[in-house]
């Protein structure tokens, strides 16, 4: 009997450890999905408002340079996954004339906020009071992510969370 319950422990013990194992190597980011949309060549809406933290933010300010809009939510789990992510492609991209702003969907203020500084946000968010911003580009849901080339038209948008190789991958497609 001893041995009996022995062997079931070691066993569930093996099983813990290597699904455990499995959990901790998988990649749980997937690239996003290119979407079409009618915007695709078309001038960028406006994107302006005021930024997380105070200052504002004008997509007009930047013509010249490629421009990454992710819309996000602290309520949104793919957004989670994604956040370092665009960290990241922020901090490797600035040098490049590559700006990354956020735009907060159908969130709270101060969730946003909470948000953004767990997280460590590497670039600004602004905040889409009514949803404004969102509409003029269709968006839905969170996380999408459009890419406006350096003359101001939409060059590219992604569904889902992305990556910064993703990111890196489209930029530079948008660029050449």
């Amino acid at each position: 009997m001893k041995r009996t319950v022995m062997a079931g422990s070691l066993a569930t013990l093996v099983v813990l450890v290597a699904f455990s194992v499995f959990l901790a190597s998988r990649h749980p980011v997937s690239d996003a999905t290119n979407a079409p949309s009618p915007l695709l060549g078309q001038r960028a809406p406006a994107v302006a408002g005021a930024e997380l933290g105070g200052g504002t933010f004008s997509l007009r300010s930047e013509l010249g340079h490629v421009v990454v809009v992710n819309f996000w939510a602290s309520w949104c789990a793919p957004c989670v996954q994604e956040a370092p992510e665009l960290s990241t492609f922020s901090w490797q991209s600035r040098a490049r004339g590559v700006k990354v702003v956020g735009v907060v969907f159908n969130d709270n203020v101060s969730s946003a906020s909470a948000f953004a500084r767990h997280y460590g946000s590497l670039y600004p968010s602004i905040v889409d009071s009514g949803g404004v911003i969102a509409n003029h580009f269709g968006v839905t849901s969170p996380p999408t992510t459009v890419i406006i080339d350096r003359h101001g038209r939409v060059a590219a948008m992604l569904l889902g969370a992305t990556t910064a190789k993703q990111l890196a991958a489209v930029v530079a497609r948008v660029t050449s």
